[in-house]
C-alpha cells in the first residue's frame, strides 16, 4: 500500500510539474517579438526597423508615415493588446463582454453615451485626411496579435479571445480620454442645481465662491477669499438640519490632473526654450502611457524628415506629448464647462422630443442586458425627476468632430506658429497645452473641443453671438437649438509678451474668456502658486533645475494648518485630541516625506475640519433631499473655510457645534481614533498610508502571491496633491518629461511603470524606481538591445 502511495504521489507531483510548465510554455507564448532580421509584415512598402533599449523604449525608423504607423501598431499589440481592448471597452460600455456581471454599473453608465454608434455614424470626422495612416495601423494592431504564439496572457485568465481591431476602435480609444478626463456624469453641476434650490441665495453664493488667495492664473489675479455674510443674510442655526446624522467625512479625493509650464530661452544659459510636463492620471501597470521615437522621410515636414519621440498612447497612431526636434508640447486637462444639463418638462403622449433606441449589453456568462436610451435634440436623458421633469445631458464628446487625428501632425510641427495652428484643429479633450520652439519662444493655448453656446433665433438656427457657460447651479429649460463645438479662437498667451507660463488644473482665464469657457470644477490653486513662484523666483534655468520644481513635495499650501492645529492643541486640555494631534505633529519638516508624521496629522486634521464644515454649509439641502442628496465638490473651498476659521462666526457654526472650539476638537478626535488604531500617533508616518498600489488590473482576480507580481513594488511616496509632486498609491504622475526642442538628449523623463504589459518581459517594471527616487531618465532611446527588421510580406 504504501508503495503505490508513493507512486500516485509522484505522478500527481509531475502532473502538477506538467501543469505548471504547461502553464509556463503559454505565459512566454505571448510575449512579443524583440529580435529577427526578416519577419514578414502584409502592407509595408520597405524594410521598418524597430530597436528597443534597456528599458524597451521603441525606435522606428521607416520609409513613410503609413509604414511607421503600420509598425507602431504591431508594436503596441505585441506589448499592450489587452490594455487597449480595455480602453475601447470602457469608452463604448462593452466591459461585461469580457467580464461579466460585475462591470454592467459601469457598462449602464458609459453606453447611455452611445460612444460607439456616435464613432460609427461619424467616423469620417474622426479620420479626416488621414484614413490610410489610421488603417495602416490597425492592419498594424491585428498582425502584431496574430504574430503572438498564444494569444495575450489576460485572455488565457479569463478564457476569453481577443477581438480584432478596426479603426472605430482607435477613435474609441480617444474617447476613453474623455471619461478619464471630463464627468461624463456632469454630476457637479447637478449637485450644485440641487443646492442653489435649498439654500438661501448668500449661503449658497458663499459656497460656490469661485476662488481664494491660492489662485496663480495666467491671466487676471487672485480671487481672494470669500467675504461671510452676515447675520441678517444667513444663520446656520436657525436653518433646518438633517434629523439624524453622524460625524460627517469627506471623500479623500486628492487633486486630479496635471502640471506642465516652459521658459523661454531668455531665461536659459544658451538660449533654448525648455518644456516641462507631468500628467497625473490613474496608475496601474502597465502604464498608460508607451515611449516611442519615429522616424520617416516626409517632404512636408522640416528638413525632410520627421524624427518625433515621446509619449504615444497605444491605440492611437500618434506621439501625445513630446518633441520633435523643432517644437515641444505638453498638456494639462483644462477643467473647462464641457457639458451642459437641460431640463425638459414632463413626458406625455403627444410629446414628440425624445426617441428610444435600444442599445443591449452583452454580459459573460449571462443573458444579455437591453438598455433604453431616450436620446432628445439635447442628448440623452440621465435623470427623470419626482415631478416627472427630464434632465438631459450634451457633453463636448457627443459631437462630431469630438476626437480626431488630426494632431498627429505635430510631429511635423516646425515652430511654435505652425504647432499652435495644428492644436487648433486637435479633436482630443480640452487642454492646456504649453509649447516650445527650437527659436527659443514658448506659447500657452486653451486647446481641444469646447463648447460654442449660442443664442436661438426664431425657427432654431443659432445666433452668431456666443453665450457664455451657465452659472453655477443654473440649469436651463431645453432650447430650440442646442450648442456645437469648436477647437479654434482658444485664448492664448506667446512669446514676447511672456517668458514663463504654467498651468496645473486651476483657473488659467478671467473676464470674458472664463466666463465663456466655464468653470468645471477647477483645482484648487496652491499647486499652480507653488509653481508660478518658483519660475518667478529663478533667473536661470535647465532640464536640472525643471525636474527639480516637479519634485517638489514642500508642504507651503499646510504650513498655516500645522500652525493653527499648533495652536489650537497649545490651548487645549491635556487629554483632548488636539493636544494629542499637536503634541505628535510637533516636529514640522514642512514637506510631504515619507517618514513625516507632522504632515500625514495636519493633511488629516484639514480634511475633517473641512468635513464638517461643508456638512454645515449643506445641512439644509440634506435636510431638504434626504437619500436624494449628493455633496458637489467644492475644490475651492479654502477660501470659505479660512475665513470662517479665523473670524469664528456664532451665524455659521453648524449647528451640532456649540462652538468653533468643539468642532476643531471633533475633527482631531476623528483623526486621533482612526489612527491611534493602527498604533501610537507619532509612528503614524506619511508614507505609511501613501504607499503604491500600483497594480495589473486583473490583480485582484488572483491570490497574493501571484498578485504581487502584478504590481510595482509596494513602496512609500513622498509627495501629495496640493504640491507639484502629486503622487498617491494609485495616481500621480503618469509620465514626467523636461525637454527643449533641438536639445532631446540632454532632456528626461519619467514613468511609473515599465513598457510591457507581459510580468515575465523584461520591460514590465523598467523604468519604475527612477520614477520613484527622481532620478533622470533620458529622454531620448538610449542603445539598442534588440533589433527587430519587418520586411514587406511576399505578394506586397
Amino acid at each position: 500500500m504504501l508503495r503505490w502511495i508513493r507512486r500516485l504521489f509522484a505522478w500527481l507531483l509531475l502532473l502538477v510539474l506538467v501543469l505548471a510548465l504547461l502553464a509556463w510554455w503559454l505565459l512566454r507564448g505571448s510575449l512579443p517579438t524583440l529580435d529577427g532580421d526578416s519577419l514578414p509584415l502584409a502592407g509595408l512598402s520597405a524594410p521598418v526597423e524597430v530597436r528597443r533599449d534597456a528599458l524597451g523604449v521603441v525606435t522606428i525608423d521607416a520609409a513613410n508615415e503609413a509604414d511607421a504607423m503600420r509598425a507602431l501598431g504591431y508594436v503596441h499589440a505585441q506589448e499592450r493588446y489587452f490594455e487597449m481592448d480595455l480602453m475601447r471597452r470602457s469608452a463604448a460600455g462593452e466591459l461585461a463582454e469580457l467580464f461579466g456581471p460585475i462591470a454592467l454599473d459601469t457598462d449602464r453608465e458609459r453606453r447611455m453615451h452611445r460612444i460607439r454608434a456616435r464613432v460609427v455614424h461619424d467616423l469620417d470626422a474622426f479620420t479626416g485626411d488621414r484614413a490610410a495612416e489610421l488603417q495602416a495601423y490597425t492592419d498594424g494592431v491585428n498582425a502584431g496579435l496574430d504574430g503572438l504564439r498564444t494569444r495575450p496572457w489576460p485572455y488565457l485568465l479569463l478564457r476569453e479571445r481577443p477581438r480584432r481591431w478596426e479603426v472605430a476602435d482607435s477613435a474609441l480609444a480617444g474617447y476613453a480620454m474623455y471619461f478619464d478626463l471630463q464627468d461624463s456624469r456632469n454630476a457637479r453641476e447637478l449637485g450644485l442645481w440641487q443646492l442653489r434650490q435649498h439654500l438661501p441665495p448668500a449661503l449658497f453664493a458663499l459656497l460656490v465662491h469661485d476662488g481664494n488667495e491660492w489662485d496663480a492664473p495666467l491671466q487676471g489675479t487672485a480671487r481672494g477669499n470669500a467675504a461671510l455674510p452676515g447675520p441678517d443674510e444667513v444663520d446656520l442655526r436657525t436653518l433646518p438640519v438633517p434629523e439624524e446624522e453622524g460625524a460627517p467625512r469627506l471623500a479623500d479625493k486628492g487633486t486630479p490632473g496635471s502640471n506642465n509650464w516652459a521658459v523661454a530661452g531668455t531665461l536659459t544659459a544658451d538660449g533654448r526654450a525648455i518644456v516641462a510636463d507631468d500628467m497625473h492620471l490613474g496608475l496601474r501597470a502597465p502604464n498608460i502611457w508607451f515611449r516611442v521615437r519615429l522616424r520617416w522621410p516626409d517632404p512636408q515636414a522640416p528638413g525632410g524628415q520627421v524624427d518625433v519621440s515621446g509619449f504615444s498612447l497605444p491605440g492611437l497612431p500618434a506621439v501625445i506629448v513630446g518633441s520633435n526636434g523643432h517644437v515641444a508640447w505638453g498638456f494639462t486637462n483644462s477643467y473647462i464647462d464641457a457639458a451642459d444639463w437641460a431640463l425638459y418638462p414632463a413626458s406625455s403622449p403627444e410629446a414628440d422630443d425624445e426617441q428610444v433606441v435600444e442599445e443591449t449589453l452583452r454580459v459573460k456568462g449571462g443573458d444579455p442586458v437591453v438598455l433604453r436610451v431616450r436620446e432628445t435634440a439635447w442628448g440623452p436623458v440621465v435623470h427623470d425627476l419626482p415631478d416627472g421633469r427630464r434632465l438631459a445631458l450634451r457633453w463636448v464628446a457627443h459631437q462630431p468632430g469630438a476626437v480626431g487625428i488630426g494632431f498627429a501632425d505635430m510631429a511635423r510641427a516646425a515652430d511654435l506658429d505652425q504647432a499652435l495652428e495644428v492644436a487648433s484643429r486637435a479633436g482630443i479633450p480640452a487642454q492646456n497645452l504649453v509649447v516650445a520652439d527650437a527659436r527659443g519662444r514658448i506659447g500657452w493655448q486653451l486647446t481641444g473641443m469646447r463648447p460654442l453656446r449660442t443664442a436661438c433665433k426664431a425657427g432654431g438656427d443659432a445666433d452668431a453671438s456666443e453665450l457664455p457657460a451657465p452659472a453655477a447651479g443654473e440649469i436651463a429649460p431645453a432650447p430650440d437649438c442646442a450648442w456645437t463645438i469648436r477647437a479654434g479662437g482658444a485664448p492664448r498667451l506667446l512669446s514676447p509678451d511672456v517668458d514663463r507660463v504654467w498651468t496645473a488644473n486651476a483657473r488659467v482665464l478671467d473676464g470674458d474668456a472664463l466666463a465663456i469657457a466655464g468653470d468645471g470644477g477647477y483645482a484648487l490653486g496652491a499647486r499652480a502658486r507653488q509653481i508660478r513662484d518658483a519660475l518667478l523666483d529663478g533667473e536661470r534655468f535647465d532640464e536640472r533645475t525643471l525636474l527639480a520644481i516637479q519634485l517638489d513635495d514642500r508642504a507651503v499650501f499646510l504650513q498655516r494648518w500645522w500652525e493653527l492645529l499648533r495652536d489650537e492643541g497649545a490651548r487645549a486640555t491635556s487629554g483632548s485630541a488636539l493636544h494629542a494631534l499637536a503634541a505628535a505633529s510637533s516636529h514640522w519638516e514642512g514637506r510631504a516625506t515619507v517618514d513625516s508624521t507632522s504632515y500625514r496629522l495636519v493633511r488629516a486634521w484639514r480634511l475633517a475640519v473641512h468635513a464638517r464644515i461643508a456638512s454645515g454649509l449643506t445641512a439644509p439641502a440634506r435636510a431638504a433631499l434626504g437619500k436624494d442628496f449628493a455633496m458637489p465638490d467644492f475644490p475651492q473651498l479654502e477660501g470659505v473655510v479660512w475665513p470662517l476659521l479665523q473670524e469664528r462666526p456664532a451665524h455659521l457654526l453648524p449647528r451640532r457645534y456649540d462652538s468653533w472650539e468643539r468642532l476643531l476638537e471633533d475633527a482631531a478626535r476623528e483623526v486621533r481614533d482612526d489612527l491611534a488604531a493602527k498604533g501610537p500617533l507619532e509612528q503614524r508616518s506619511w508614507g505609511e498610508r501613501n504607499t503604491a498600489r500600483i497594480c495589473h488590473p486583473l490583480s485582484g482576480a488572483l491570490p497574493g502571491l501571484l498578485a504581487r507580481h502584478l504590481c510595482m513594488p509596494a513602496e512609500p511616496l513622498p509627495g501629495d496633491s496640493a504640491m507639484p509632486r502629486v503622487q498617491g498609491p494609485a495616481f500621480g504622475a503618469s509620465e514626467r518629461m523636461v525637454v527643449a526642442p533641438g536639445h532631446e538628449a540632454e532632456g528626461i523623463v519619467h514613468m511609473p511603470g515599465g513598457q510591457s504589459g507581459h510580468p515575465l518581459s523584461p520591460f514590465w517594471g523598467a523604468g519604475h524606481d527612477d520614477w520613484v527616487h527622481g532620478r533622470p531618465t533620458p529622454f531620448l532611446p538610449g542603445p539598442a538591445q534588440h533589433t527587430l527588421v519587418l520586411t514587406p510580406a511576399a505578394g506586397h
